[in-house]
């Protein structure tokens, strides 16, 4: 957030009473996200708390747009699982229609991403973002006032479909039947309520909590999705460290057995099959789509797209069988 948009909040944290009128505020502009402005804030003589305030324009590379109004979506979302798991979600503080304020969970809590990126493999961290996804999916599954809450496919089409499905589906002519199917699906299942960012940098862990943040594209679709971002980022952390691949996905089954155990009896066969088609379509749109990993080298770039090449025309295998081939691709680059 720009100094003049710090300048430009604070009435508006006076006005919410986050602030007292007239005292010293200091606010520090958080890094992390391409979507939002955030914000901590350490007014005198309270607690420190964290502001965040939806972009129209994402700050990536390519032109990508999406509607403001998404903050909403996000507090609606943070709202419905603090009944759930209140431990899993930070604790709003004020709500607004542009803007909220949240909990600041504080410098003990780290992200799961930041763990994996120094090649750490901690099960429990598998076990409790498995747990936590499928404890929500089962809660909301067919949930039909949950459905009319969270009615917002434009914008997961937007923040979602197009910037990573339809966009690689653009870029990769031969797969771009695939991908327009694969985002036509999508767009028309509507049965759980969808994080749409359950990924490592999303999870922050500490003082004995997994707790998820980042929900603005929360979504009453296609639960499949959110497993299979999640499993994305574990699979490409095992091309980032190819000799601890194994290790990496490990990960992933343990993920996997903890969210089916949590999402029972709702996790079959069906929706395995569409978690393994959507992993293999997110792993191509993290090197060729709107959000490309950024710590992939290009001939790490290059072995996702021969291997989601070779894979996804076929049927989609098993996740346990995707895993077992990745393995062996990375063993032999």
């Amino acid at each position: 957030m720009t100094a003049t948009g710090i300048e430009a909040i604070l009435p508006a944290l006076e006005s919410a009473g986050l602030v007292e009128p007239g005292a010293a505020v200091d606010c520090t502009p958080l890094s992390g996200g391409v979507s939002s402005d955030i914000l901590l804030v350490r007014p005198a003589g309270r607690d420190a708390f964290v502001v965040k305030r939806a972009l129209a324009k994402l700050k990536v590379k390519d032109d990508w747009f999406a509607d403001p109004g998404r903050n909403r979506a996000e507090q609606d979302w943070f709202a419905y699982v603090g009944r759930l798991a209140p431990a899993a979600v930070p604790r709003l503080l004020y709500r607004g229609p542009d803007w909220f304020a949240m909990e600041y969970l504080g410098a003990g809590f780290v992200t799961w991403k930041s763990e994996l990126l120094a090649g750490q493999t901690d099960h429990a961290r598998a076990r409790a973002a498995g747990g936590l996804l499928g404890r929500i999916h089962r809660a909301s599954w067919g949930d039909a006032a949950v459905r009319a809450l969270f009615s917002t496919a434009e914008n997961f089409h937007a923040l979602r479909i197009e910037p990573y499905l339809l966009t690689t589906g653009r870029r990769l002519p031969a797969l771009r039947r695939l991908f327009e199917t694969e985002a036509e699906r999508l767009g028309a299942t509507a049965v759980a309520l969808v994080h749409g960012d359950y990924s490592p940098k999303n999870l922050l862990a500490g003082e004995g909590r997994l707790v998820a943040v980042d929900a603005e594209v929360a979504w009453f679709g296609d639960p499949a999705f959110d497993s299979a971002f999640l499993l994305t980022h574990l699979h490409l952390k095992a091309a980032l460290y190819p000799a601890q691949r194994d290790a990496f996905l490990d990960l992933a089954s343990t993920y996997w057995t903890a969210y089916r155990a949590a999402a029972r009896p709702q996790a079959d066969a069906a929706l395995e099959q569409s978690v393994a088609r959507l992993l293999l379509m997110i792993m191509l749109a993290r090197v060729h789509g709107k959000s490309p990993v950024e710590y992939l080298s290009p001939a790490q770039q290059a072995l996702v797209t021969r291997f989601v090449n070779r894979l996804l025309p076929a049927a989609p295998a098993p996740l346990a069988e995707i895993a077992s081939a990745w393995s062996g691709t990375l063993a032999s680059a």
